[in-house]
C-alpha cells in the first residue's frame, strides 16, 4: 500500500520540473520580448527624436523660405524702383545730350557768323571786281548804241563778258549764303583739296591785304572723306584766321598748306612762320574760350569748334612739335571707304 504514493510523487516532481522548465522558457521568451520591446521603444524614441529635429529643421527651412520670399519681394520692389530711376536717368541723359547737341550747333553757327563778319571786307572786294567789270562791259555796249555803231557780234561779246561776271558774283554770294546758313548736317563725299581752295577763295583778299603768301602743296591723289563740306570749310577758315592773326607782327609772312594720304588716313598740315605756340599752352588751346589774344580781339572758340567738328567727322587735330619758326597743326581724317549713310552725321 505504501509503495504507490511514492510512485505517484515522482511523476509529480517530474511534472513540476517540466512545468518549471516551461515557465523558465516562457520567462526567457518574455525577457527576450521585453528586451526587443525596449530596443524597439529605444528605436522609436530615437525615430521620434530625429522626427522632431527634422520637424524643427523643416520649420526653420519654412521660416527661411518665408524670409527669403519677403527679401525677394523687397528685392523685386527695389529692382523695379531702380529700373524706374534708371529709365528716368536715361531719359534725362538723352535730353541733356540733345540740349548739348543743340548748343554745339548754335556754337558752330555763331562761329560761322563771326567768321563771316571778319570776311566782310574781303568779300566786298571780291564782289566789287565783277561789279566794276559788269559796269565796264555794259558801258561799252551803251557807247556803241549811242554812237550808232551797233555791231551785233561786238555787243553780244560784251554782254557775254558781263554775264560771266554776274555768274562770278552770284557764285560768291551763293557761297556765302550756303556757308552762313544753319542747315542739317548731311553726309556726302567731300574732296578735301576743293574745300581748302574754297576756303582760300574767301580768305585770299584778307591775306593779300596783310602781305601774307600762301604756299599750297596739295596731294596729286584724290582725297575724299565722308563729311560735311561747309563744316570742314569752317575748320580750314578757322586755321587760316589763326595763322593770319599770328603773322601780324612777323616779317616773313607765309602760310603753308600741305595734304597727303597714307593708306586710309588723310593728313592736312597748316603751318605758318609766326611766333609759334608756347609749350605751356599747347594742351589748352582747344579748350572753349581759351585764347592768347588780347581782350576784345578773340573769343577763344575757333579751335574749340574746330576740334569738335573734326571729332564728329571721325578725325582729330593736334599741334605738331615745333621745328624752327611758327606753328604747325596736323589734321587727320579717315578716307571715305563706303557710300554715305542716309542718316545725318549728328
Amino acid at each position: 500500500m505504501s509503495a504507490r504514493p511514492e510512485a505517484e510523487a515522482e511523476p509529480d516532481a517530474a511534472a513540476l520540473r517540466a512545468e518549471i522548465a516551461h515557465l523558465e522558457h516562457r520567462v526567457a521568451q518574455a525577457e527576450e520580448r521585453r528586451r526587443a520591446l525596449v530596443h524597439i521603444m529605444g528605436d522609436l524614441n530615437e525615430s521620434n527624436r530625429k522626427l522632431g529635429e527634422q520637424r524643427k529643421a523643416m520649420l526653420h527651412i519654412l521660416e527661411d523660405s518665408h524670409q527669403s520670399n519677403l527679401k525677394l519681394g523687397d528685392s523685386r520692389k527695389a529692382m523695379i524702383h531702380i529700373m524706374g530711376d534708371l529709365r528716368e536717368t536715361t531719359q534725362e541723359m538723352e535730353r541733356r545730350e540733345q540740349e548739348l547737341r543743340e548748343k554745339q550747333e548754335q556754337l558752330v553757327q555763331a562761329g560761322k557768323l563771326a567768321t563771316l563778319g571778319e570776311l566782310t571786307t574781303g568779300v566786298a572786294h571780291e564782289l566789287n571786281n565783277p561789279l566794276n567789270n559788269i559796269g565796264l562791259f555794259v558801258g561799252n555796249v551803251l557807247d556803241q548804241v549811242r554812237l550808232g555803231r551797233f555791231e551785233k557780234g561786238s555787243v553780244l561779246g560784251e554782254l557775254e563778258k558781263a554775264m560771266d561776271q554776274v555768274r562770278k558774283a552770284t557764285a560768291i554770294i551763293s557761297h556765302l549764303r550756303t556757308f552762313g546758313r544753319p542747315a542739317p548736317v548731311t553726309l556726302e563725299a567731300v574732296d578735301v583739296d576743293e574745300v581748302i581752295e574754297r576756303s582760300l577763295l574767301l580768305m585770299q583778299e584778307q591775306l593779300r591785304l596783310r602781305g601774307i603768301e600762301v604756299e599750297l602743296d596739295l596731294c596729286s591723289e584724290e582725297l575724299i572723306v565722308l563729311g560735311n563740306a561747309i563744316q570742314l570749310e569752317q575748320v580750314f577758315i578757322n586755321l587760316l584766321t589763326n595763322s593770319r592773326d599770328a603773322l601780324s607782327e612777323s616779317r616773313g609772312k607765309t602760310i603753308r598748306i600741305a595734304t597727303s594720304r597714307d593708306g586710309t588716313l588723310i593728313s592736312i598740315r597748316f603751318a605758318d612762320t609766326g611766333p609759334g605756340i608756347a609749350r605751356d599752352v599747347e594742351q589748352r588751346i582747344f579748350d572753349p574760350f581759351f585764347t592768347t589774344k588780347e581782350v576784345g580781339t578773340g573769343t577763344g572758340l575757333g579751335l574749340s569748334i574746330t576740334y569738335s567738328i573734326l571729332k564728329e567727322h571721325g578725325g582729330r587735330i593736334s599741334v605738331e612739335p615745333k621745328r624752327g619758326r611758327g606753328a604747325s597743326f596736323l589734321i587727320e581724317l579717315p578716307v571715305m571707304t563706303g557710300p554715305p549713310p542716309e542718316e545725318p552725321l549728328f
